[in-house]
């Protein structure tokens, strides 16, 4: 929850125990008081001081573009050094004066002005043509900007020169994992759980998803799904969110709930590639075995026992769903194939449940993103099952009418066991 938010909740919720005799105004006193400031938030003279710096940044890069074949190279050098001379200077100055935004802008654009050097100084000097190195050179500047200046700009921009970086070394090297770059990620997840701050751990979140996308696409497995590769990968983010948001430390709360938020809708999103691409509807490769190299199905397997063990620490039925809910989306994997001759009912029924348990998790442990997750899943998983191209469209009805009566049955049950307060 965004600090903004929570306050404006909490301040209304205060004053409403007060009214109703719930605290007594000096308990509502204190509690106000060991409330730390509020930071500062971006006003629009900012937003409009970003903007026009941006525009001045645009312009002398469109200058220096224009006039680019008719500089010394020396003195490009020199213009692209004193880019970020400037761009840091700038950032500390305005650092110093608690202009934390601009400060991180600065910083910034100083590390992408870096990108830009690297690439133009390969160019002025025929150096070896190894675009991805380049990328890698690059994304180690930006890191060591961000790591020096706390920039969650600089971070990001780090983590997009590595996902570039990785991305080309997967498709240079199809048959192998491209590990190096998940060295990176740990080191950007730490810089994140040292900063606690929920933008970097949005940053890392994210990042994760060229790596796995471009793993699943390039990997030549004979046979092997790309959607259930994705499968052990979002299983393992999102079991290894929830492991790491029952941690004590509100530092691992904080990333880790970030984490699961992300693996819960990547969960939602391989359970609709599940239907869509393996039966049909999208073709990805002419082979439909379900086949899967070892290491994603241990990344998955870890991702099932991460989530029980958050379930274990935190007591919370809902984690023992969402670890239902990220088991029956790996087991859709063995169950195609076991139905070649007719239709996947089993795993139209697994992914189903998977989404189902979804959405439950998140009303019981009351994380709205995770709800979102499993309804999303649940109308993309309907949407494949009705528009398959295999089998037949009646034969679908009745096993989505089927589905509905069998929810309708379990919903009528779960009413009558839940107290009413709960209901």
């Amino acid at each position: 929850m965004f600090d903004k938010t929570y306050r404006q909740r909490l301040e209304a919720d205060l004053a409403q125990w007060e009214a109703d005799g719930v605290i007594a105004p000096a308990a509502a006193a204190s509690i106000r008081t060991a409330l730390p400031p509020l930071p500062a938030g971006i006003n629009i003279a900012i937003v409009v001081a970003i903007v026009g710096g941006l525009l001045i940044a645009a312009a002398f890069l469109a200058f220096v573009a224009a006039h680019w074949t008719e500089i010394a190279r020396l003195l490009r050098f020199a213009i692209l050094l004193a880019g970020m001379v400037v761009a840091g200077g700038l950032g500390a100055w305005f650092a110093a004066r608690g202009r934390l935004v601009l400060a991180d802008l600065c910083a910034s654009i100083g590390a992408v002005v870096f990108g830009a050097g690297i690439a133009l100084v390969g160019q002025m000097y025929h150096l070896g043509e190894d675009f991805a190195g380049g990328m890698l050179l690059w994304s180690i500047g930006a890191f060591a900007g961000a790591l020096l200046t706390g920039s969650r700009g600089a971070l990001a921009v780090g983590l997009v020169a590595a996902s570039i970086w990785t991305c080309m070394r997967t498709t240079d090297t199809p048959d192998a994992l491209h590990l190096p770059f998940v060295a990176v990620w740990l080191i950007a997840a730490a810089t994140a759980f040292a900063w606690n701050s929920r933008v970097a751990a949005h940053l890392v979140a994210i990042a994760l998803l060229p790596w796995w996308i471009a793993t699943s696409l390039r990997f030549e497995f004979d046979g092997a799904q790309q959607s259930f590769l994705l499968a052990n990968g979002a299983a393992l983010v999102f079991g290894a969110g929830l492991a790491l948001a029952a941690a004590p430390s509100p530092r691992a709360l904080r990333l880790g709930s970030v984490l699961s938020v992300y693996g819960a809708l990547a969960l939602a999103g391989v359970a609709c590639l599940e239907v869509t691409t393996v039966d049909d509807i999208v073709r990805v490769r002419t082979n439909t075995v379900a086949a899967q190299p070892l290491w994603a199905i241990l990344c998955g397997i870890a991702g099932v026992i991460l989530s029980l063990a958050s379930a274990a620490i935190t007591r919370r039925a809902g984690e023992v769903l969402a670890s239902c809910a990220i088991g029956l989306v790996l087991l859709a994997a063995p169950l195609w194939p076991a139905a070649e001759a007719g239709e996947p009912w089993l795993a139209y029924a697994a992914l189903l449940c998977a989404m189902l348990c979804l959405v439950v998790s998140g009303m019981l442990d009351d994380v709205r993103p995770r709800i979102v997750a499993g309804w999303l899943g649940i109308a993309g998983v309907v949407a494949g099952i009705t528009w398959a191209v295999k089998g037949s469209l009646l034969h679908r009805s009745a096993f989505l009418a089927a589905a509905g009566l069998v929810a309708v049955a379990f919903a009528t049950a779960l009413n009558r066991m839940l107290p009413r307060a709960a209901r």
